[in-house]
C-alpha cells in the first residue's frame, strides 16, 4: 500500500507517520491487503487537530473517513473507525458475491437470443466452477444462394428467422445478415 502523508500547519514527525501507518495497516489486514494507497492530511488550528484520510480499496472503492480531535490519536482513531464501518460493508458485498457464485449473478436470456428462436447445442450439464464454456447456439439450416446484399436484406425481412447466409455475387464471398433486437440488419462478411 502506498502511504501519501500531509501536513497542513504541522510537521510530521516519525511517531505521527507510525501512529497513521499502524491504524492503517489494521485496516489494511482486514480488507485482505486489497488496498491500493491511502492519502492522509494531518490539519492542526490552534487546538483542534484533523485527519483527513482517504483509502483507495480494489475495484475503485474510495473510502473517506474524518476525525475531529483535541489529539492525534483521537483524531486518527476517529477517521479510521469511519473507515472501518465503511470498510465492513464492502468486505460484506465482496463475501456475498463469493458466495453466490458465478451462475447467481448472470443476466436473464437476451432478446435476440428469443428473436433468432435459437436453441443450445448440448444440453445442460454440470458446470464446473473454474471453467467457462461458451454457449453455442444453433439456428436452423439453409442453404447458401447466391444474391446481392439489397437481395439478402428483402429476405431478411421476409424471413421468420431474422439470418439470411449467402454468397454475396458481387465479392462471391459467403456472408451473413440478421436483424438485431434493435431491429438494424448487420452484415458480416467473410474474406474471399
Amino acid at each position: 500500500m502506498r502511504l501519501e502523508l500531509t501536513g497542513r500547519h504541522v510537521d510530521i514527525t516519525p511517531t505521527l507517520r507510525r501512529l497513521v501507518d499502524t491504524k492503517l495497516a489494521k485496516l489494511e489486514r482486514m480488507l485482505n491487503d486489497s488496498v491500493v494507497s491511502a492519502q492522509a492530511v494531518l490539519t492542526r488550528e490552534k487546538h483542534r487537530h484533523r485527519t483527513d484520510i482517504t483509502l483507495h480499496a480494489r475495484g475503485e472503492k474510495f473510502l473517506h473517513g474524518v476525525g475531529d480531535s483535541g489529539s492525534w490519536e483521537a483524531s486518527v482513531s476517529a477517521a479510521i473507525e469511519k473507515i472501518t464501518q465503511q470498510a465492513h460493508k464492502i468486505k460484506g458485498k465482496w463475501q456475498e458475491r463469493k458466495r453466490r457464485g458465478p451462475d447467481k449473478g448472470m443476466p436473464p436470456v437476451s432478446e435476440e437470443r428469443v428473436a433468432l428462436r435459437v436453441t443450445p447445442v448440448t444440453p445442460a450439464r454440470t458446470r464446473r466452477p473454474r471453467l467457462r464454456m461458451p454457449h453455442i447456439l444453433r439456428a436452423s439450416r439453409q442453404s447458401i444462394k447466391p444474391m446481392s446484399v439489397a437481395d439478402a436484406a428483402r429476405e431478411v425481412q421476409a424471413a421468420g428467422e431474422g439470418v439470411v447466409v449467402f454468397r454475396d455475387v458481387e465479392t462471391a464471398s459467403i456472408s451473413v445478415l440478421y436483424r438485431r433486437v434493435d431491429g438494424e440488419l448487420t452484415l458480416v462478411e467473410t474474406e474471399a
